[in-house]
Parts: C-alpha cells; structure tokens; sequence
C-alpha cells in the first residue's frame, strides 16, 4: 500500500524531515505518533537500512521508540549482534563462521551477548550521530547530546552526552519531573495538545494540570 506523502513529509517541501512511524516496515521497529527524523546526507526513508544496525531476525530483539521524539541526523541504534561475546577467551566470533569450525548452526547465537531491546521514552531528544547501544532504555523527555555514545540507562528528563555518555544535568527539579511523567501530555487527544501548545513551550507546567 502507497502510503500519501502528507503523511510522510510534515513540512510543505521538505524531503528531509519524515514522521517515522509511517515508513516502517518491520514489525520489530515500534514507533509512535509524531516522532519525526531528519537527514540532510540519506533519504530518511531509509532509516531502517541506514540506521538500525545489527538488528537480525535471529534474536527478536526490538527498537521501541515513542510519541513526539526528534531524531537528528545520523543517529544509530546498535543491537545484539554487533557485541562479540565477553565471556569467551576470546572476541572472535567463531559461531558465525560454524561452517569453517564444525560447529552447530543452531548455536550461532553464541557469538555475541543478547542485553535485550533499545526502548526509547516519548519527547526524547537524539542529538546528531549519536549511538544507543543494545539493551538501552532512554526515559521520557531525555536529551542524547551530539555524538554520544548511550551504554547504560538514561532517567527520564535527563541530558547526557560525551563517550561513553555520562548525566550532566537534569532538565528540572524532580518535583517538576515527578509532574511531567503524571500529566503525560504525549498521551493527550490532539485538540487537547493544541490548546496547550503555548504552556508546553513556554515551560507552564501549572497549565497542563
């Protein structure tokens, strides 16, 4: 099925900014509303070739990524299969190549460690060419800074960034961020994010309540 190109591209001629959700294809790729990427080098189209790397049917992992989320350009999402087993002697993967070594193709599987899916929160910030490795989850209204590389958990409205990336600060108070994660305007009807529009950018949270 077609899918309208006013449904695609939200901007009148731009090509380089897409709502996500409505080109992809693999079920293993769960994307909500309103997420949009931008890619000025590729056709952001082709973002489940050019930047879900590593992600293989064999190991039923999955890219979950939420509501209202901005991805720059470049931005990388690394699973399973790119990690070479650290509880072996060594870091060569020997069960991909079961042919060469007389092992079971079954066991293929062996060569790497499996730390789970990538789960990205609603109103997430992924900066330019940054990289989120396997098994990571990022929190609601977190920002990944340009070129950070995410090994671990980030907490909801936290910016992180550096390599591997570290916390620099939270965004707001935890009381603030306590209310954010309560109110979850990402989940409101559309008419009701309009109306709201103003306070949401003008950071009135005693509006939203």
């Amino acid at each position: 099925m077609t899918i309208p190109e006013k449904n695609i591209y939200p901007r009148t001629g731009d090509k380089q900014t897409i709502y996500l959700k409505n080109v992809i294809t693999d079920d293993t790729i769960i994307v909500g509303e309103y997420t949009m990427y931008n890619d000025f080098v590729n056709d952001p189209k082709l973002f489940e070739k050019n930047n879900v790397l590593y992600h293989y049917p064999i190991n039923h992992d999955k890219l979950i990524i939420g509501k209202f989320c901005s991805i720059a350009c470049g931005a990388r999402f690394l699973f399973n299969s790119a990690n070479h087993s650290l509880s072996s002697l060594s870091s060569y993967p020997f069960p991909i190549f079961y042919e060469e070594w007389g092992l079971k193709r079954e066991n293929v599987t062996d060569a790497w460690d499996n730390k789970g899916d990538i789960v990205i929160g609603n109103d997430v910030w992924i900066g330019y060419e940054s990289v989120i490795l396997a098994g990571v989850t990022i929190g609601d209204g977190a920002i990944i800074g340009t070129r950070a590389v995410v090994t671990k958990d980030v907490p909801p409205y936290t910016i992180v960034g550096g390599v591997p990336a570290k916390i620099i600060r939270k965004r707001y108070s935890d009381e603030i961020i306590s209310e954010l994660l309560h109110i979850k305007w990402w989940d409101w009807e559309k008419q009701k994010i309009a109306k709201h529009i103003n306070a949401i950018q003008q950071g009135n949270i005693q509006q939203l309540k």
